[in-house]
């Protein structure tokens, strides 16, 4: 997986933020893995991605959903293990752990970008 940041109204929101777009990452996401940093410091960015599911998740996760131009869509927070989550016009979801929707205030049709990190 690319490593990079993300960018909000051209400020860097996530400072660090996995990119999955290759089906066995996108299919692998976090399951197995330890959970993110709290306070948005983390992130995974699935592409393209419309649904997701915390089926063998042993913690919560908030997820973001963008459409093919990176603006949110929707947004769902602390979702439990053994879920599923959707938005049908969504290109691209970003999982954080539980809060991060609340620290980073996210707003209903707000332009994000990921950008590979520099020097990566």
């Amino acid at each position: 997986m690319n490593v990079g940041v993300v960018v909000r109204s051209g400020r860097e929101i996530i400072p660090q933020v996995w990119r999955a777009d290759s089906a066995w990452s996108r299919m692998r996401g976090l399951l197995g893995r330890p959970q993110l940093a709290a306070n948005a410091l983390q992130a995974l960015w699935l592409a393209p991605c419309n649904n997701v599911h915390t089926i063998g998740m042993r913690y919560p996760l908030d997820i973001v959903f963008l459409d093919r131009g990176g603006r949110v869509l929707d947004y769902c927070e602390n979702v439990s293990p053994w879920r599923m989550r959707w938005c049908r016009a969504a290109r691209h979801t970003v999982e954080f752990a539980p809060g991060a929707v609340a620290a980073l205030a996210i707003e209903i049709g707000e332009l994000w970008e990921w950008q590979a990190r520099s020097g990566a």
